[in-house]
């Protein structure tokens, strides 16, 4: 009669331990990789923007002092962008780059 091998205990104790210990160095790279990828998509979004008012003043002949509504930028944009993290963005003057109004996406100035 053949005898049947089976996991012992301590096995599946060494590889539950060893998987903990993996997914405990892996999640918190992943956040940290979601949070940058986040970060530079508004930067991203606050540079299209920046481009869409110069392009706006210019063939508007418009002053750094204009105050950039959305409206006047639709049209130089594909979409309208928004913060991947649910803030919202202050487009300001011609002169002046686009903010956004988490602190933790800072522009590129």
């Amino acid at each position: 009669m053949k005898r049947r091998r089976a996991f012992t205990l301590v096995e599946l104790m060494i590889t539950i331990l060893i998987i903990g210990l993996l997914l405990s160095i892996a999640i918190p790279q992943m956040i940290t990789a979601r949070s940058n990828a986040s970060k530079r998509t508004c930067q991203k979004n606050m540079r299209d923007y920046d481009c869409a008012k110069a392009q706006c003043a210019i063939d508007n002949n418009l002053p750094d002092t204009h105050v950039v509504v959305i409206g006047d930028v639709a049209p130089y944009l594909k979409r309208i962008p928004q913060c991947p993290m649910g803030g919202t963005y202050d487009l300001k003057t011609v002169g002046e780059p686009t903010t956004c109004s988490l602190p933790e996406h800072p522009s590129l100035d």
